[in-house]
């Protein structure tokens, strides 16, 4: 595995939030984020009409317009318009349940050097009623096991909320364009061996508009699908697979970040 060099100075975040009709939620968003962290705020929008990109701009952040939808696909946009001084990349999603002014807990460990992939868990935070449903919770403890079992890594969540060193991303060959992005992430990260670590976050209700996974039946089933796709593809493809010490979880409470 090729080695990655420790951050032992501070390193540039670039917030990327993929949209698609978030007009309600975007500006709150983007205000949300602390800037003297985040120093670039990328809004990768999939044909929204609802003026997502409009409001995005308006509030600061740099928008990249993508003419074909996929929520892997706008992650994968947003990060490659990410400058050449950027050293990680934040995801978070763009409907506002995301604690995206907590920012720091996931680059804090990457920016120290101690880790490459940092990623929030919501199943060990602190949620709001009705955040998330128990097809999610049970999604992500299921994609946990396979992947500890693969390769060794422990995970609860596939929680979009996430911060990865960029040169790590690229390492990663991304592939999947769809709702198969982040899990594809986990495992690809935990075969590479990278630095793992998952932390509680915690989750709000979206503050506005519709899930396009869990706000309907047909949703949930076509993301779940991809998912399972997902897995099933990486999980036979070829690689060096790397048993690597399993994901940490600091010995916080997760109620007492609120």
């Amino acid at each position: 595995m090729r080695q990655l060099r420790p951050a032992l100075e501070p390193v540039t975040v670039a917030a990327v939030i993929p949209t698609l009709n978030e007009a309600a939620t975007i500006g709150a968003v983007i205000a949300e984020l602390p800037r003297n962290l985040v120093r670039e705020i990328i809004v990768a929008d999939s044909g929204s009409r609802d003026g997502t990109a409009t409001i995005a701009a308006a509030a600061g952040a740099q928008v990249v317009s993508l003419t074909t939808r996929g929520y892997g696909r706008a992650c994968a946009a947003g990060a490659a318009a990410a400058s050449a001084e950027c050293g990680i990349i934040l995801f978070l999603d763009g409907d506002g349940a995301d604690r995206g002014d907590l920012a720091a807990m996931l680059t804090a460990p990457i920016q120290g050097g101690t880790h490459d992939f940092v990623i929030g868990s919501r199943v060990l935070g602190e949620r709001e009623p009705g955040a998330m449903s128990w097809h999610q919770v049970i999604a992500g403890r299921l994609a946990g096991w396979i992947i500890s079992l693969l390769y060794g890594v422990r995970f609860t969540d596939m929680c979009a909320f996430r911060a990865i060193r960029c040169e790590a991303l690229a390492g990663l060959d991304m592939r999947e364009m769809g709702y198969g992005w982040n899990i594809e992430m986990q495992m690809k990260a935990a075969r590479a061996g990278l630095r793992i670590l998952e932390v509680p976050v915690p989750y709000r209700c979206r503050a506005g508009g519709n899930s396009k996974v869990a706000g309907s039946l047909s949703g949930s089933i076509r993301a779940g699908w991809r998912i399972a796709l997902t897995v099933t593809r990486i999980a036979f493809s070829a690689g060096t697979i790397k048993h690597s010490p399993a994901a940490s979880t600091p010995p916080s409470d997760p109620a007492s970040v609120k």
